[in-house]
This record gives structure tokens, sequence and C-alpha cells, in this order.
């Protein structure tokens, strides 16, 4: 139950960071982000800029899920904080594949804001005690 209250309260952080970029940072003319394919194609008309949000959305849903499921979790607390970090990132890799991207956001991506993000998430939820209830 911990793992699945976390990973919904991760998934809602993520699509609310993105919504916001969305706002903060409108996407330039000509961008077509109906359908993956026309994603796919605008990517070249993004700039570095427009890959922050993404990134944070990444790294603070995974932040987020991970110390939530850590901090509900019974037992195995680190466990089960990487757990969600290994989830988000199959999502990330799976965006990868239908989007694509700038090979330095895929990579600074899928490096940075999944798994290091989980194992911080469950360090600061206490889950060095991770084998005790």
């Amino acid at each position: 139950m911990a793992a699945i209250v976390g990973f919904v309260i991760g998934s809602v952080v993520n699509l609310g960071l993105v919504t916001i970029g969305m706002s903060v940072v409108p996407l330039p003319e000509g961008t077509d982000v109906s359908t993956m394919e026309a994603l796919r194609e605008s990517m070249k008309l993004l700039t570095p800029v427009y890959f922050i949000f993404p990134f944070l959305a990444h790294a603070l849903g995974t932040l987020t899920g991970a110390f939530v499921t850590a901090k509900l979790a019974a037992s195995h607390h680190m466990k089960f904080a990487i757990g969600i970090g290994v989830s988000f990132l199959i999502g990330g890799i799976a965006m990868v594949f239908n989007c694509g991207g700038p090979v330095w956001f895929i990579a600074s991506d899928l490096l940075l804001a999944y798994i290091p993000m989980a194992f911080l998430g469950g360090f600061l939820a206490g889950g060095k005690r991770s084998q005790t209830a």
C-alpha cells in the first residue's frame, strides 16, 4: 500500500510541475504536442530552457514518491524508496523511446532524476532503519 500511495503522490507532483512549467515557459510557436509523433518533430524547436521543468518534474516527483513510500512502509524503507525510483525510471525510459529529446537531456534525466532522487527521498525519510519496523 505504501508503494501505491507514494507512486500516486509522486505522479501528481510530476504532472503538476509539467503543467506549471508550460505556464512559466510557454512552448514556442509552431510546437505541436497533440501526439507523440508531433512532439518528436517539435523537439528541434525546443532550447534548453524548455527542459528545466520536465527535469524538475521527474526529479521532484521521484523524490516525493520515494519519501512518502519510505515514510509509510512498515519495513525495508530504503528498498521501497528505490523501488519507486526504478518505477519512475522505467517511465522515463519509455518516454525517451516515445518522444526522444536531446542527448544531454536524456542522459542527465535518466542518470540524475530517478535513482539518486529515490535514494535521497529514502534517506530523508529515515531509510537507514530499512530492516526494522
